[in-house]
Parts: C-alpha cells; structure tokens; sequence
C-alpha cells in the first residue's frame, strides 16, 4: 500500500511539473554552397585578391561554406553549435588555431529574467556589425561587398541582449576578444567591446546601428580603433527592396597620439523580383582606406576602390538558389596585377548554388 501511494504521488509530482515545463525544441539544419569564379586578371595562384575571403579562388569548382548546425531551444536556456568547412574557412580564419578554423557558431544562452525578454549569451557567434553575412543564400547579392569582407564575420566573447516584446526593438551589449578572434592576440590583454541597436518599426522597414571599440596589436604599441556601421533595408513593394550602408571607422596612427586614420565606406544595394522564383540585384559600394587600418596597398592614396556588382537568382524551390554575377572594382591606384603588371581595375565573373536544408 505504501508503495502504491509513494507512486502516485512520485506521478502527480512530476507530471504536474512537466506540464508546467515549456516544449524543448532541438533543431538540425545545415548549408551548402558551391561556387566558380572567373577572375579576368588571371591570377597565377589561383587566389583573388588578398581583400577577398569569400568565393575567393579562381578558374576552379569549389566550397565556399558548408555547415552543419545544431540548434537547441528551450525556455530558459538556448545554444547553438555549428561545424564548417570550405575555402570561406580557410581563408577568414587562418588565424585561428586548431580545430577553432572550423567552428561557424558555438554558443551558449540563458534568460536571465521570467518577465523580460533578456538573455546573457556566452561563446561564439556571427558579427554583430553589417548587413550581409557569411551565408551567401540569405545575402541580395552572390558575393559580399568590401565592408563585410573586411569587418568580422565571427567574434567571440559574451553579450547581453533585449528584446521588446513586440520585437521591434532589439539592444546589444558585447564583451569580446577582438576584431574577429576567437583567441586572443598575444600580448594584447585589454578586452574589446559593442554595441548593435535595431529598430524595426514595420515588416518593410529595418533600421540598424552596431560599434565596436578595441585596441589592435601589444599593449605597450597598441592603437585605439572605434568603428561604426550604419544600415537601413526599405522593402518599398512585394518585388522591390532597398538596401543603403554606411561605415566610419577610426584608428590611432600611434598610441599615445591623437592623430587619427580614418575609414569611409558607403554602400547601396537594390534588389527587384521579377518572377517568383526569379530577382535580379545591383551593388555599387566605395571604401576608402588612406592609410591601410584595413587593406594595405602600400600605394599613395591607399585603398580607395569603387564596386559595381549585378547578378540574376533563380530558386527553383525554396531552400535551393542558382546564381550568377559579374563584379568590377575600379581603384584609383594599380593595386591588382594582370599579366605581371599593375592595374587599377578587377573583373570578375561568379557563379553558385546553395542550398539549405
């Protein structure tokens, strides 16, 4: 008798509790893209230019990124951990170590209030700063534009994150261990910092502001940087949307000094479907770099590139796209080599196709 009570009552408690307990959901997806690149100045290595880091070789069929990603969610905790490979990985991460080359994602979360939407984050994640990711399926245009080549694409650290709870508004707050580390530089043992806002006040319209502050090299050499990325994405129709960047950036010349190099990089992108399963999309982006923060060309006005992309999508299903693109950077000095000898432009022609699943 008194095991047949103890039963019950170990049933009605933990019932009870399990009923109380939201769904946990664990999610698998994955992705893949494939790509080919045709770059008219015929580089001898094979390798694009050296501001480049996705679809970046040329005359040969390649991955540019494939993962696989677990994605677990529950009421309380959430994480994600995805796995990657391709010459993405390989070149956008070359300084890390190890198997740390081929983690896309790898985070823990935790809700740290019952009425609030507020989570506390810990681990590694996509960047907080631009428009366009690694994911070439979710981006308007086949290949990333100069400012999201060269801002992070990863970081690693902690943030602390709100949401209203509508979602219209969203409020970050980064620790990190860099501009784009996973680890740490050596000798450099002063921590990094951001910040992402994001308004969004309808379905058509998104408005976003992301900074990062840092110091870049040893300690006793180190210089200030404070970056800022600005974007607005307008989707004017059902077929037609707007996307318009801005990037300002600054770095001390040397530490202790006031003096200051400065980034500028302005972005516009529109994108226009004119069949269901069919868009086309252009870019034209500027980057201006004097003094080689970012790019160094080693050249007398540094970087300062003009791009002009266009590519035509097609997505026989839904979670499949094929696409082609035609890209020139027009710079104002001969930092791309044709033939042995210098020039200031840069053709190319790419194609892909992704799919996820």
């Amino acid at each position: 008798m008194k095991t047949k009570i103890l039963s019950l009552a170990l049933i009605l408690i933990f019932g009870t509790q399990l009923k109380a307990q939201q769904p946990i959901k664990i999610n698998i997806s994955g992705y893949l893209e494939t790509y080919y690149v045709y770059d008219f100045n015929k580089p001898t290595s094979n390798n694009r230019p050296n501001f480049i880091y996705s679809h970046n070789r040329h005359n040969e069929v390649n991955l540019n990124l494939g993962f696989l990603k677990a994605n677990y969610s529950g009421e309380m905790l959430r994480g994600n951990l995805a796995l990657m490979a391709g010459t993405y990985t390989n070149a956008n991460l070359a300084a890390e170590s190890g198997v740390l080359k081929n983690i896309f994602e790898a985070n823990i979360g935790v809700k740290i209030s019952k009425t609030q939407n507020i989570w506390f984050d810990a681990g590694i994640f996509p960047s907080h700063i631009g428009s366009e990711s690694a994911i070439s399926k979710d981006c308007w245009v086949l290949t990333r534009n100069i400012v999201s080549e060269n801002t992070p694409y990863y970081e690693a650290g902690a943030k602390l994150s709100y949401a209203t709870a509508n979602n219209k508004f969203t409020a970050t707050l980064l620790y990190l261990n860099g501009w784009q580390k996973i680890m740490r530089q050596d000798g450099n043992s002063k921590p990094a910092g951001g910040l992402q806002l994001t308004y969004k006040p309808n379905s058509s319209l998104t408005f976003n502001y992301s900074n990062y502050y840092g110091t870049e090299g040893v300690d006793e050499v180190s210089v200030h940087r404070f970056y800022h990325n600005f974007y607005a994405i307008a989707q004017l129709t059902d077929v037609l949307g707007l996307t318009a960047g801005f990037d300002y950036g600054t770095q001390q010349k040397l530490s202790g000094q006031s003096d200051k190099s400065e980034i500028f990089a302005p972005v516009l992108i529109a994108q226009y479907k004119f069949q269901p399963k069919w868009a086309v999309a252009g870019r034209v982006e500027f980057y201006k770099d004097s003094d080689g923060i970012i790019i160094n060309t080693g050249t007398p006005n540094g970087f300062s590139t003009t791009g002009y992309s266009i590519n035509i999508d097609y997505a026989p299903v839904s979670n499949a796209t094929f696409r082609i693109e035609g890209k020139t950077y027009d710079s104002k000095d001969q930092i791309f080599i044709r033939n042995n000898n210098a020039v200031n432009y840069n053709t190319s022609l790419t194609a892909s196709l992704a799919l996820s699943f």
